[in-house]
């Protein structure tokens, strides 16, 4: 799909409020609601919107620790490695990447224990290494940054 600068200001307009009315984002890009509501469907039909989410507080739900787990795994077959982390809650991102490593894994916990827990799990599967945030810097929604 080929997309122009309304199919952008609308990615845009949507990603800071997906709950916006079509009637109020058109008189934003000066459309009607109904030619919005045609475009939107649009991009969803063609993937380029895959879903709508809402953003929680973590902090608010007691998940006051964030880790990021390095994991090196001690087999070849990583199917069920995968499943594990597809189950698990607390994992909020995880990559299969290159170098040392062979994942990288985001983690989300209400405690030390929830996360020792999940840790005592990851021996499984191989070896990690750990590394705890103590401050966000930066957080950002790929779709505003990228149609601007």
């Amino acid at each position: 799909m080929e997309l122009d600068r309304v199919d952008f200001q609308i990615l845009r307009l949507l990603s800071e409020n997906s709950r916006i009315q079509w009637k109020d984002l058109g008189k934003q890009i000066h459309m009607t609601g109904q030619a919005v509501g045609n475009r939107i469907k649009k991009l969803e039909d063609s993937g380029v919107i895959k879903t709508y989410s809402l953003i929680v507080d973590e902090m608010k739900l007691g998940l006051t620790f964030t880790a990021f787990v390095i994991i090196y795994m001690k087999t070849a077959n990583h199917d069920s490695f995968i499943s594990f982390i597809q189950e698990r809650s607390e994992v909020v991102e995880a990559h299969r990447v290159s170098g040392e490593a062979c994942y990288h894994v985001k983690v989300k916990v209400e405690s030390q224990e929830q996360l020792n827990l999940f840790l005592d799990n990851i021996l499984e599967y191989g070896n990690y290494a750990l590394y705890l945030s103590i401050q966000e810097i930066k957080k950002r929604n790929p779709v505003t940054t990228s149609i601007q």
